[in-house]
């Protein structure tokens, strides 16, 4: 990848590459949270940066309106704890300034905390909102690490309509042969009830993954499902040969009534687990093996 990619485009690529291959839902949720935080603490830091030199990435001083002195001089590596685990983001480091630079989104302790990612899954499934972010990084990083409301609203804004225009795209150019369904629970807000988070990705005619969609359900019911893939449908999205799914009735029911002309088939990993729970724990290796085989 060019080392004139930003830290930020390289986040959106890791996290558009997270869906090739046969990993359950959650696991692949949980690390689109991990790869989302660290989206927005690195907007975050782009746009404090911006704001303290005056001008955009790349942009000539003169060009901006109020520029200051310095440029940005490279990046260097600073690490936040989640209970996802660490995440690492590209703190950017500047020269040629006539005062230092202090970026306020880090204060001196970095507290372990799940806001981040309730923040981001909270963020993509129902939309950016500026206090929201504000309060939840303050929680996350600590009462020192402060943003300015106009940098929170940078980020919201951009992070919100790079999704909106990925969540609104058009699909008539996806042509797939296999389609998943599924969905994880996940609480969007600390002590709120969990909900679910419907997801649709496949893999194409030229044997490429492709993630389709994400949004919040409220539920898992025939309706809720419906809608989702009434929704796909309604964006262009053809019907696949197959479509894979857990034996959720509501999700069974959707696919069915929306997708008549798709095959469909139980998960063979569910499926896997369902057989598992029913022989005595000394047997599953054994099960399992001949199960695959």
């Amino acid at each position: 990848m060019s080392v004139r990619v930003s830290p930020t485009e390289k986040i959106r690529a890791e996290i558009d590459a997270l869906f090739g291959g046969d990993r359950e839902l959650g696991e692949v949720i949980e690390d689109v949270a991990r790869l989302g935080a660290r989206l927005i603490i690195q907007t975050a830091l782009e746009a404090e940066v911006e704001a303290f030199l005056g001008r955009a990435r790349y942009q000539r001083a003169a060009s901006a309106e109020s520029p200051a002195p310095g440029m940005r001089n490279g990046y260097s590596r600073a690490t936040i704890k989640t209970t996802a685990g660490p995440v690492t983001v590209a703190r950017p480091k500047l020269r040629g300034t006539t005062e230092a630079f202090a970026s306020k989104l880090f204060g001196s302790t970095v507290t372990r905390s799940n806001a981040l990612e309730s923040l981001v899954i909270a963020g993509f499934v129902r939309g950016l909102s500026v206090r929201d972010v504000e309060n939840t990084l303050a929680d996350a990083l600590g009462a020192e690490a402060a943003l300015s409301k106009s940098t929170v609203s940078r980020v919201c804004q951009a992070i919100g309509e790079q999704f909106e225009a990925w969540r609104n795209r058009p699909l008539d150019g996806v042509v797939l042969d296999y389609l998943f369904l599924d969905a994880s629970m996940f609480r969007m807000h600390p002590g709120a009830r969990a909900e679910p988070v419907l997801a649709a990705w496949g893999i194409d005619t030229e044997g490429k993954p492709v993630f389709v969609a994400l949004a919040a359900g409220g539920s898992e019911s025939t309706d809720a499902w419906g809608d989702f893939l009434d929704e796909l449908a309604g964006r262009g999205l053809r019907p696949p040969l197959l479509v894979i799914s857990d034996g959720a009735a509501g999700l069974i029911s959707a696919a069915e009534s929306a997708l008549p002309r798709s095959l469909r088939q139980r998960c063979l990993i569910h499926r896997c687990r369902n057989l598992l729970a029913k022989v005595p724990a000394q047997a599953q290796e054994e099960i399992r093996g001949a199960y695959w085989e």
